[in-house]
C-alpha cells in the first residue's frame, strides 16, 4: 500500500496556522462481507488506489474499513466507498476506473456517489468518470446537436457511440450513422488497394472498436449487414437527409468549413447529431480554417445546440496520457 503522508512536525517559531490540517481516523462499517470483498478488489487493490489518489492510509478488517489521513481526503474516501458498495450490492462490476471516476466527481464537484450520469446499453453501463463527462452525457440527452471538443483520451467518441447504441436499443432512433473525414480533409482514397470498404475501414476502425465494446458482437455484425448501423466517410453524407437516426461525426477538426456545413445540414426529423474533435490535432493544409472551430463559434447560443469542452484534466485513458496532454498544452 502507498506510504502514509503524515503532517510535518512543528519546529521552533512555526506558527500553528502554518501546519497542515490535523489527521483524522475514520472507521466505515459495511453490512455484507461478500459485497465488501468485491468492492475492495483482489488483494485490496482498490484500497491501494484510494491511498495513492487521496494521500491516506486505508485498512480493511472484517466488515470495517479504517481510513487515516487529512479529514477532507478521508471523507472523500468514505463517500466513494459507500457509493460503490451500493453498486457492488446490486451486482454491478467494480473496477479501478469506477474508483478513479468517482474520486474525481466527489473532489471536483462534490457529486454524490449515485449522482454521476450514466449510459446503459445491453452489454454494459458506462458511468461518467469526470464532471465534464457528466455534463456531456446530460447534454446528449437534452440537445439534438452536441459538440464534444477536447484532447484525446477524454471519452468524447466512446460516450457518443455508447449513447447512439442506447438510443437504438430503446427504439428512440431507427439507425446509427458514424462518419469521419477519411485520411485527411481532401479524402484522397483512390490510390489505396481494394474496394471502397477496404479503403476506408482502417480510418474508421476506432468507431468499430467502440461499437463492439458497448454492443454484443453478433448484434453489431447483424446491424452492419442490414444497414441499421452504417459507417461511412464524410464524403458519403453529401445530398442525404438523415432522419430517425443518431449521427456521429468523429475527428471533426479535419473538416473544412464547407464540409462541416454540409454535414450539419443533413440533420433530419427525429435525429440526434454528435460532433467530436480535438482542435489541437488539425491536419488541414496550412492556412485552412477548421470547420469544427468555426461551427462551435457560429452556433454558440443557438437553441437545441450545446458544446461541451474537455481539457487535459478529463483524460481518463491513463495517467500517462494526461501528463502527455498537459505537457503539450504548456506555453511554449
Amino acid at each position: 500500500m502507498a506510504a502514509f503522508r503524515g503532517n510535518p512536525v512543528a519546529g521552533p517559531g512555526r506558527s500553528p496556522k502554518a501546519q497542515a490540517p490535523a489527521n483524522k481516523r475514520l472507521v466505515v462499517p459495511f453490512e455484507d462481507n461478500r459485497h465488501l470483498t468485491r468492492l475492495l478488489g483482489e488483494f485490496d487493490a482498490h484500497l491501494a488506489l484510494l491511498e495513492d489518489r487521496l494521500g491516506i492510509e486505508a485498512h480493511a478488517n472484517g466488515n470495517l474499513v479504517t481510513l487515516s489521513g487529512p479529514e477532507a481526503a478521508c471523507e472523500t474516501a468514505r463517500s466513494v466507498l459507500e457509493a460503490l458498495y451500493k453498486r457492488a450490492a446490486r451486482g454491478e462490476p467494480i473496477g479501478p476506473g469506477d474508483f478513479d471516476g468517482l474520486i474525481r466527481h466527489v473532489r471536483e464537484a462534490e457529486v454524490p456517489g449515485d449522482g454521476q450520469a450514466q449510459i446503459a446499453t445491453r452489454k454494459r453501463v458506462i458511468k461518467a468518470r469526470t464532471t465534464t463527462q457528466t455534463e456531456y452525457m446530460r447534454a446528449l440527452n437534452q440537445s439534438d446537436l452536441v459538440f464534444g471538443v477536447g484532447p484525446a483520451g477524454t471519452g468524447k467518441t466512446y460516450i457518443a457511440v455508447a449513447y447512439a447504441a442506447h438510443c437504438l436499443e430503446r427504439g428512440m432512433v431507427e439507425r446509427i450513422i458514424l462518419s469521419r473525414p477519411a485520411v485527411e480533409a481532401g479524402e484522397r482514397l483512390g490510390f489505396l488497394p481494394g474496394d471502397m470498404r477496404d479503403k476506408v475501414d482502417p480510418y474508421l476502425r476506432p468507431l468499430y472498436d467502440a461499437l463492439y465494446d458497448v454492443l454484443p458482437p453478433e448484434k453489431v455484425e447483424r446491424d452492419l449487414e442490414s444497414g441499421t448501423i452504417e459507417i461511412a466517410p464524410l464524403a458519403f453524407m453529401r445530398g442525404r437527409t438523415l432522419t430517425n437516426a443518431c449521427v456521429i461525426l468523429d475527428e471533426a477538426q479535419n473538416t473544412t468549413s464547407m464540409q462541416m456545413k454540409m454535414f450539419l445540414t443533413r440533420l433530419g426529423e427525429n435525429s440526434k447529431m454528435v460532433v467530436t474533435g480535438d482542435p489541437s490535432q488539425i491536419d488541414l493544409p496550412s492556412g485552412m480554417k477548421s470547420g469544427l472551430e468555426e461551427a462551435v463559434g457560429l452556433l454558440d447560443g443557438v437553441q437545441g445546440i450545446e458544446a461541451v469542452r474537455f481539457t487535459g484534466k478529463d483524460v481518463v485513458r491513463r495517467d500517462l496520457v494526461a501528463r502527455i496532454v498537459e505537457a503539450y498544452d504548456r506555453p511554449k
